[in-house]
């Protein structure tokens, strides 16, 4: 019997040992991903600024300048309350210190340089979708942006959110980095990488399972507010019977064609959308409308 218990025991470890390996938080390679090899340009990076919607979550309440990512956004879940950094080219408060290396791993991994699991309402299992050469140009328009001492607030989370270490598990199951819809033209193409990838639609229009994980057979077609007060809207054509001209305009003014106008959260979609070209708004009406009932 002592010896079947310690089999068992060897066994339970190998298997609890093989787990953690598995989930344990990735980083990536620099060398690998081809960042040491590209020329970045802060231009283009200010244009993955807006289309990602950095200034959205991490300016802080109250202020209005959308370049200071001082953190200290509240975003009420289910799973608890979570603060949003500061990401500003502070070396103390904020990600100043790092390097590209340490910021693509953030941002495509979900990964912290001290080698822990980011809490996936930072959207990194939409930006995995991001090319080396955004995550480069990105981090290159971050390093012209202004320093904010501001501290960082702790998230009030509780038992077992709290515990990171399950997070990698959550990566394997819900943060892929395929494409969701099928894209058969240069345009749609854009608009899928614009939607899936910077801009993460999905991550507020498409609901979640049991476990946060999207549910992508239910792609964007609305979701609860996490919040808990009221429902994100569906973008799907049964749900939503907007011309193409008409979402690209939305987007661009934040007026509906019902003579109605933007608020809440989109408003600050609308604030990013705006910054974009007209090309690329066209693109993401593009694929909205290509969404299925």
């Amino acid at each position: 019997m002592l010896r079947t218990l310690v089999v068992l025991a060897g066994v339970g470890l190998a298997v609890l040992a093989a787990g953690l390996w598995l989930t344990r938080p990735q980083v990536v390679d620099p060398v690998a991903m081809g960042l040491a090899e590209l020329e970045a340009d802060a231009t283009r990076g200010e244009v993955v600024y807006w289309a990602s919607g950095c200034a959205s979550c991490h300016t802080a309440p109250g202020s209005d300048d959308k370049l200071v990512l001082a953190g200290g956004h509240r975003f009420q879940t289910e799973f608890g309350t979570f603060v949003a950094p500061n990401i500003s080219p502070d070396p103390d408060a904020g990600i100043g210190g790092w390097t590209l290396g340490e910021f693509a791993s953030a941002v495509t991994k979900g990964t912290s340089p001290q080698g822990a699991h980011y809490y996936p309402v930072f959207p990194y299992g939409s930006y995995a979708r991001m090319t080396p050469v955004d995550v480069a140009d990105l981090w290159a328009f971050f390093q012209t942006l202004p320093p904010s001492d501001r501290a960082n607030e702790p998230h009030q989370i509780g038992f077992p959110f709290n515990i990171r270490a399950s997070l990698g598990s959550w990566k394997l199951l819900f943060a892929g980095t395929d494409w969701v819809l099928e894209a058969d033209t240069p345009q749609l193409e854009r608009g899928r990488y614009l939607v899936e990838a910077l801009a993460h639609c999905g991550e507020c229009h498409t609901p979640r399972n049991a476990l946060g994980g999207l549910d992508t057979a239910l792609w964007m077609a609305g979701a609860p507010n996490p919040s808990g007060e009221g429902r994100i809207p569906g973008l799907r054509r049964d749900q939503l019977d907007w011309s193409a001209e008409d979402i690209a305009y939305y987007l661009e003014s934040g007026f509906t064609p019902d003579f109605d106008s933007a608020g809440g959260e989109m408003a600050a979609v609308v604030e990013n959308m705006s910054q974009l070209s007209a090309e690329d708004r066209a693109a993401i009406a593009a694929y909205i409308v290509s969404l299925g009932e």
